[in-house]
């Protein structure tokens, strides 16, 4: 099973439909969140997960699992796409989310968060961290299956977008 994560916009689902085109198999996680729905984050515009209960109840997947709770799970190999804060904002804001949001989403990549919880779970060698921000989506899935493949080596760390906290977007 592998994996592809990351904060909302920063290009999961687009990358999954290329790898799906491609002839891999591909669950969209956010499929498997109905039974596990506690509520509903009216301040954050989402769905209140049971992670915990959901990762752990899990089946597993022989493909790519997509979504931003992927790396939650037991992937051999995990791509986290990442995206520039200031261009991640852009992007969100054609998806209509509120400024709040985006801000939210923002700093959440300027300060690492999804890649800190990768970090956590799996070992560096397992790790593929893909900068989406000035590159094509068939580029990024030309990356991501060379890596899921074993022809690219991992590789994580070399970003800092540290400078992007406390910008108003």
């Amino acid at each position: 099973m592998y994996g592809i994560t990351g904060t909302p916009g920063t290009g999961k689902s687009s990358l999954a439909e290329i790898l799906e085109a491609r002839g891999f198999r591909i669950l969209h996680l956010s499929e498997t969140f109905g039974p596990y729905q506690m509520g509903r984050d009216t301040d954050r515009e989402t769905m209140v997960i049971d992670e915990e209960r959901w990762a752990r109840e899990f089946g597993g997947f022989e493909g790519i699992v997509e979504g931003h709770l992927a790396h939650l799970l037991p992937c051999d190999r995990i791509v986290i796409l990442r995206c520039r804060p200031d261009v991640l904002a852009c992007r969100l804001g054609v998806f209509f989310y509120q400024k709040a949001k985006i801000t939210e989403n923002s700093l959440a990549e300027a300060l690492d968060v999804i890649l800190i919880e990768t970090l956590e779970s799996f070992s560096p060698e397992q790790i593929y961290e893909l900068d989406t921000t000035d590159k094509t989506i068939h580029e990024c899935a030309d990356l991501a299956e060379k890596f899921f493949r074993g022809n690219l080596p991992p590789t994580h760390g070399s970003l800092d977008w540290s400078s992007y906290i406390g910008i108003d977007e």
